[in-house]
Order: C-alpha cells, then structure tokens, then sequence
C-alpha cells in the first residue's frame, strides 16, 4: 500500500495543513489512514482517502455543502474504495442520493439513479492521483495498460544534500616519526 505524508497530501488536495489537520483530526471527518505518531510527525494518506478528501472539497467549495452532516456517507465510500482497484473507478462517476447513500455510475451508461442525485465525475480526481501517486491511467489503446506507471515529475523538487568542502582554515594533522 502506497502512502503520502501530509505535505503531499495538502498539494493533492488542494487543502491547507490546518484545514487537512481539522478534517482529518480534529472533526475526525475523513481520519487519516495512519495517525501521527507524535506531535510533529506527519499522518499518512492512501489514495482512497485522498480521493475522498478531494470529493469533499468539490462538495464544501463548489456546492456548500456541510461536510459533517455526511460523515456517514465519507466512509461507506471509503469502504467500497477499499474493495475497487484504481484502474476499475476510470469512467465512474458518484452518484449522491438522498440521505447518506451513494452509488457508482458509468459515464457510458447513461442510467442515472431515479430521483435527485449529485453527480461527481470522478476522472479529473483521478488523474491527479494517478501522477501523484504514480498509479496507472487509462491507455489510449482499449484492453491495453501501462507495464510501469510513469513515476510523478510534477511534485516539488527534492532538495539536494551538498557537502560540505573542507574549510581552508583546517590544516591537516602531520604524522610525526620518532
């Protein structure tokens, strides 16, 4: 299982620490998959969680939507996400219903849910994913994946360890001989 800290998590979901730590701590409204083991330390994201993270953004910023109100709803998806490999959610779409329920719902298809429903294309998500976590996309060719996922380029740069040159000051010991 692939992991990101919480400074990769904010980058991919848009979020500020403070508002990631609110959410995922403090509200306890979609937990973090591994805690902080101490103060300090960064909490661990998979990316079930961060899709689901970035579904409520689109929800709080796009539709005003109170997010703890559907607490409930956040982690029976998180649920399901768990059981669906990556490569199956391209083309899907969440279908939101009334009350706390959900649903799956193909692009192709066509076949929306009866009654009201929210619908929250999920393949931009995914494609952020998909580079920041270095998972398969879709192939241009139909039936045919990538043998290796292309690793992400677009994340900050890593920073480069530089030694030290020896200072001129230092003046290297002599052996003496008796």
């Amino acid at each position: 299982m692939r992991y990101v800290t919480t400074p990769h998590a904010c980058q991919l979901t848009g979020l500020s620490t403070e508002r990631l730590r609110e959410w995922t701590s403090r509200r306890a409204l979609i937990p973090a998959d591994v805690k902080p083991r101490r103060k300090g330390s960064p909490a661990k994201y998979t990316w079930q969680t961060i899709l689901i993270l970035r579904l409520a953004v689109t929800l709080r910023e796009q539709f005003h939507i109170e997010l703890q109100a559907h607490k409930s709803l956040f982690n029976s998806l998180r649920r399901e996400l768990r059981t669906k490999s990556f490569i199956a959610l391209w083309g899907q779409n969440v279908a939101l219903l009334d009350g706390d329920r959900w649903t799956f719902v193909e692009d192709a298809a066509g076949q929306l849910p009866a009654g009201d429903v929210l619908l929250l294309r999920l393949n931009a998500h995914l494609d952020v994913l998909s580079a920041g976590f270095a998972l398969p996309s879709p192939a241009a060719v139909p039936g045919q994946f990538d043998l290796f996922p292309v690793q992400a380029v677009a994340g900050p740069p890593v920073k480069q360890v530089r030694r030290r040159a020896p200072s001129k000051l230092t003046v290297p010991a002599r052996r003496r001989s008796a």
